[in-house]
């Protein structure tokens, strides 16, 4: 998939997910990178596949009692994905979507030099700046 349908997906994210119901004996699956997140104190037991694990994401899970797999080594111990979980990160939290629909009074973040006086914040931009739009 192409890089914008892999977000990252955060351990904490694992764990609000994996806390709810009978969701914590099942298998996390992510098209992603799993990611560490150090405001998380404790991590879980879990098991975790995934198509990369950062340095230290992949150390605390292990360190937890729980096991990282591959997407390889879970297609084989669930090939019809029965009892697995999936997961996404979120897709638009990027910085290009809070360009997106750019104009005039679409309140979208405009790409500026610097966040000045003289850049982009007179005609067009306020109603006290005479041009109205």
């Amino acid at each position: 998939m192409s890089r914008i349908n892999r977000p990252p997906v955060s351990l904490s994210r694992v764990k609000s997910q994996i806390t709810h119901g009978d969701q914590a004996d099942k298998t996390v699956v992510v098209i992603g990178t799993i990611t560490d997140d150090n405001r998380l104190l404790e991590v879980p037991k879990v098991t975790i596949a995934a198509l990369r694990f950062t340095a230290t994401a992949r150390a605390r899970i292990t360190a937890a009692g729980g096991e990282c797999l591959t997407l390889d080594q879970l297609a084989l111990r669930a090939p019809t994905g029965s009892n697995t979980l999936l997961l996404r990160g979120p897709k638009n939290a990027r910085e290009a979507v809070k360009h997106f629909g750019m104009g005039p009074h679409k309140n979208k973040k405009p790409y500026v030099q610097s966040k000045g006086r003289k850049f982009e914040k007179a005609r067009g931009r306020r109603r006290s700046r005479g041009f109205k739009v």
